[in-house]
């Protein structure tokens, strides 16, 4: 056929376009063969179309070619569009009503055997489809989450449009400064044993704007981090940046509640509340053990250390005697085999990585059922009832000893993990809300110093100089829905006098910080606007709009949980010019 432009998409011809001629292009989805009849779903972007090829109507040559095809061929025809009877309407498709009689078709491109069948990819390795993620994306399911990402991003870029706000790129090729995350270095041909590093986050060229008088900035910016990978995390991801002079907290905040009913109403048919509710971290963590808390159930940690004050069981008394604490979980009304106990023993000590896990069941008459009864006083149900109020016989109690924070964090997961064991989420729920009042500095026991929360340029409470830094809060936020962390921010740093004091209590000197941060010190000093901002994950927010549990689902091509691209090969090896020309030699390990 010498015209090849197709009329329209397979999933958008229309009923009214009866009786009249068309040509489309697509993959073959599916063919069966009739007794001498080919019936063909024909599928792209849009949809997927039935074709027909019968001797009646299509040429002969066309009729062998129609023989041959196979499935994910890619195949254009010419036809007439016919209505299809009553009994044959397809009410699973948009162009369920109709078909295509072909007159003309002409094979584009064979496919050969594939090495996974698309529509059963679920039940493939993932790195099969990976490998050959191209196949993978081919899937309906797959082009509605990608067509999601895209018709988010054009919706947030609508409203920061509408808002004043300017989209601004910041540079890839940056320079490397402790923000928390390892950097992904690049080496430079034209300035040899030196490296640019790739962009944890755009956080000080968005500060920079802010004091080049822009006002209102956003990206969606592309960030890299080289940290341990997970379902909800990649080194590559996309970040939604956001900026602004002259605000609080509460300005930053509504403008974010303001951006997230506009998506949630549109992509979910959602309502969200005209104002999210706020927690300080402190008193989350204290109830859920996590700085992200899923509180779409109720199973809050209870601490329990006064039930063991005068204990004789050695590990809980020693952990009492170095200041640690006892926090407790209660299970209501569910009965577990010892087998079950002993699974979530190993799930804490070996999943985990915590020392032990303590259960306490009851009998009928409440003396305590545990593998340390005999050191538990004979009222202990009593005892723990003025804990736990609602306290029953039925009840199981689990215990975590330790550091407060690590016990906690710890038992912050065991509730998370229990939650949809025992299907205690409501999973029809959204539950956002803001995290607010983060400790500004925590210890870091490995390096025996400080390190900041969030980042060294988020602004400190007033008068914070007044106090031990383990006590300063950050002017600091988080946007937390459903247990995912969907994003950050604060109220920057913006005179020198006090970032160059936040610097000094990370255990900077003058000469490194000079170094890394010379250019945003000296920039505080020429009329440095007070201002803010927040940054969310691109990558989460479509993964829960597409209700999937990893954001790979919802990037084009993601590198796999090892940090590697079976597509591409890559991370691969390069040839020694190319490490010449930069200057690198690869010392082998077997050879240090």
């Amino acid at each position: 056929m010498e015209n090849q432009e197709r009329s329209m998409g397979c999933g958008q011809v229309p009923k009214e376009f009866v009786g009249k001629k068309i040509q489309l292009a697509g993959w073959v989805h599916r063919r069966r063969d009739h007794g001498g009849v080919i019936f063909i779903d024909l599928r792209d972007r849009t949809g997927i179309v039935q074709l027909i090829c019968n001797p009646d109507f299509t040429a002969a040559i066309c009729m062998e070619q129609a023989h041959s095809i196979r499935s994910e061929f890619v195949i254009f025809v010419h036809g007439s569009v016919v209505k299809r009877g009553d009994e044959a309407i397809n009410k699973k498709i948009p162009t369920g009503s109709i078909e295509v009689y072909v007159e003309k078709l002409e094979i584009l491109a064979t496919c050969k055997a594939l090495p996974f069948q698309l529509d059963e990819a679920d039940k493939v390795d993932e790195e099969l489809r990976l490998k050959h993620r191209y196949l993978d994306l081919r899937r309906p399911e797959m082009h509605q989450k990608i067509k999601m990402r895209h018709d988010v991003l054009f919706e947030m870029r609508q409203f920061f449009n509408a808002e004043n706000f300017y989209e601004i790129e910041t540079p890839i090729l940056s320079k490397s400064t402790p923000e928390g995350a390892r950097d992904f270095l690049v080496p430079s041909r034209l300035a040899p044993e030196h490296f640019y590093a790739l962009p944890q986050s755009p956080q000080v060229y968005k500060q920079l704007l802010m004091a080049s008088g822009m006002d209102r900035y956003f990206q969606i910016a592309r960030c890299f981090r080289d940290e341990d990978l997970r379902a909800n995390r990649q080194p590559e991801f996309t970040q939604l940046d956001i900026e602004m002079s002259f605000v609080s907290e509460d300005h930053v905040q509504k403008m974010s509640e303001q951006l997230m009913r506009r998506l949630w109403k549109k992509f979910l048919s959602v309502d969200l509340p005209e104002t999210f509710e706020k927690h300080r971290y402190d008193d989350v963590f204290k109830k859920y053990g996590s700085d992200k808390p899923d509180m779409r159930f109720d199973m809050p940690i209870h601490e329990a250390t006064s039930l063991f004050a005068d204990t004789t069981l050695m590990f809980l008394k020693k952990t009492i005697d170095k200041g640690g604490k006892i926090g407790a979980l209660l299970v209501k009304n569910r009965s577990f085999a010892r087998s079950e106990l002993d699974g979530w023993v190993n799930f804490v000590t070996k999943s985990l990585g915590a020392q032990g896990l303590l259960y306490i069941r009851f009998h009928e008459d409440g003396t305590p059922d545990s593998p340390v009864s005999k050191f538990l006083p004979a009222d202990f149900f009593s005892q723990a009832q003025k804990i736990y109020k609602d306290l029953t016989v039925k009840d199981t109690l689990f215990l975590v000893a330790g550091e407060y924070q690590s016990a906690w964090s710890i038992l912050g997961k065991i509730r998370l993990e229990m939650g949809k064991k025992f299907e205690l989420i409501d999973t029809s729920a959204w539950n956002i809300f803001w995290i607010t009042h983060f400790p500004m500095f925590e210890w870091d026991e490995e390096n025996k110093r400080w390190q900041a929360m969030h980042h060294p340029f988020t602004a400190p409470e007033k008068e914070w100089k007044e106090k031990e830094p383990g006590k300063v809060y950050a002017r600091a936020y988080d946007l937390v829905c459903n247990g995912e962390e969907l994003g950050g921010g604060s109220i920057r740093i913006f005179d020198a006098e006090t970032q160059s004091d936040v610097f000094e209590v990370l255990g900077m000197d003058k000469a490194m910080v000079q170094d890394k941060f010379g250019f945003l010190l000296e920039a505080q000093q020429f009329g440095f606007p007070p201002h803010g901002g927040v940054a969310f994950g691109v990558d989460r927010l479509i993964m829960l709009f597409a209700n999937t549990d990893s954001i790979r689902e919802v990037i084009a091509f993601p590198k796999n949980q090892r940090g590697i691209c079976p597509l591409m090969d890559t991370p691969s090896s390069v040839d020694e010019a190319q490490l010449k020309d930069l200057h690198i030699k690869i010392v082998s390990k077997d050879k240090k």
